[in-house]
């Protein structure tokens, strides 16, 4: 499509006799987050270091901003963002330091990556360690201050590889609200992430990858539904009416917790089907304590799809 921004076709790699990637396509539209997701050597990291140019395919065509990653690489340089899943930031400067190297190395005026400095070191918490040098910083302090530096410049493209691994949750929280941020002034955002709940959140689209090939492509609700089966748990409070549930539900039951005294069965999420169940219980003299409604989450996606180690 003509809005997309980042666009791969057909993409392979390979190293040696192991194909990480095996004829990928992607497209990511303006102004929008899509995430890649798959298990531990899906191939999600090679994408993301073709893409930003790092690596060469070994066939397909991708391009950015409409630069091809292969003919024009620095055009390509002069669009994008890279954070890793590692902090690439210089460890014997302060933070402070790295962000004025960053900004006029991206041309900024010295006025300007002055002033940029300062708003994104103060978005991203870190003001009050600014003059200490990064070689002190904890692990979630570098990996903010690696964001802050990528952002200095403004690129329109950025892909962020695994950023939000290791961070504690208020800084997670700080990273989804600065994606946001971005997407709605415009900025286009490719992640990897290994937090379903983060891709869930954010992405406007997710692409699937196991063994190197995309699995399944969509948004999140979208991939929900190819597991169709919603489930009503059911909780009673004593053994006994749990173990008459067992024999009438049973058949039916898609998991027991004999522990939690709980059933969950199929349902198509209406408050009909709902009804019509609790009144079985009801007719068969079977006191239910708690229902619980539950759909299907990515988590359970990402297992029914790869029935592999979430990455």
């Amino acid at each position: 499509m003509v809005d997309d921004v980042v666009r791969a076709t057909g993409i392979e790699k390979s190293y040696g006799r192991v194909k990480v990637l095996d004829g990928v396509d992607l497209s990511v539209a303006k102004g929008t987050v899509a995430a890649l997701l798959g298990p531990n050597g899906a191939g999600k990291t090679t994408m993301i270091r073709i893409l930003s140019t790092l690596v060469r395919p070994d066939a397909g065509e991708a391009t950015v901003a409409g630069h091809d990653v292969v003919r024009e690489p620095d055009r390509v340089k002069q669009v994008i963002s890279l954070t890793g899943q590692y902090a690439a930031v210089d460890e014997l400067l302060t933070a402070e330091e790295n962000m004025l190297m960053m900004g006029r190395l991206g041309r900024l005026g010295r006025v300007e990556s002055r002033r940029r400095a300062a708003e994104l070191l103060a978005r991203l918490d870190l003001v009050d360690v600014r003059k200490r040098l990064v070689k002190t910083y904890s692990g979630g302090m570098r990996r903010r201050l690696d964001l802050a530096v990528s952002l200095i410049t403004r690129p329109p493209v950025i892909f962020l590889d695994e950023r939000t691994t290791g961070l504690d949750p208020r800084s997670r929280q700080t990273m989804w609200d600065i994606v946001s941020e971005l997407v709605a002034s415009g900025v286009t955002i490719l992640l990897t992430t290994q937090y379903l709940e983060e891709a869930d959140r954010l992405a406007d689209k997710i692409t699937l990858l196991d063994g190197g090939k995309v699995i399944a492509h969509g948004t999140a609700e979208e991939l929900k539904s190819r597991l169709s089966n919603e489930q009503v748990e059911l909780s009673y409070a004593d053994a006994e009416n749990y173990e008459k549930a067992v024999v009438d539900l049973g058949g039916s039951a898609l998991h027991r917790d004999p522990q939690r005294r709980s059933l969950a069965v199929a349902t198509d999420g209406s408050a009909a089907q709902v009804r019509v169940l609790l009144d079985r219980m009801e007719e068969r003299g079977i006191a239910v304590a708690t229902i619980e409604l539950q759909r299907p989450s990515l988590d359970d996606v990402f297992m029914s799809l790869t029935g592999g180690e979430r990455s």
